[in-house]
């Protein structure tokens, strides 16, 4: 598992009842139906890239990295969503996916 970035682990440290609540409301809502932990990676992504938040992007590339997703699964994911947010946001999104990739 790799190490999360210091920026979460501060907030851990400075509001640790609310880190809590954050992951057991992780916990509970990929507990809360039927697919498959591979499936809830990308969709993550999926969400992730649509919202073009690169920390999010980088979080569950490593994440999709560490339940077996390939990289070419990833940036699969993130070509699918270029129809609807166009080119430019792709590129930068695959950008921050090849952050993380490259490093692997």
């Amino acid at each position: 598992m790799t190490q999360p970035p210091k920026h979460f682990e501060k907030f851990q440290k400075d509001f640790p009842d609310v880190a809590k609540a954050y992951e057991e409301l992780g916990n509970a809502v990929h507990s809360s139906g039927p697919l498959d932990e591979k499936t809830r990676s990308l969709i993550k992504l999926a969400i992730s890239t649509g919202a073009g938040l690169e920390g999010a992007i980088h979080s569950h590339t490593r994440k999709a990295l560490q339940v077996g997703v390939s990289k070419e699964e990833i940036r699969q994911t993130v070509l699918l969503a270029m129809p609807t947010i166009g080119l430019p946001s792709t590129m930068a999104v695959m950008s921050w996916v090849d952050d993380i990739l490259e490093k692997k």
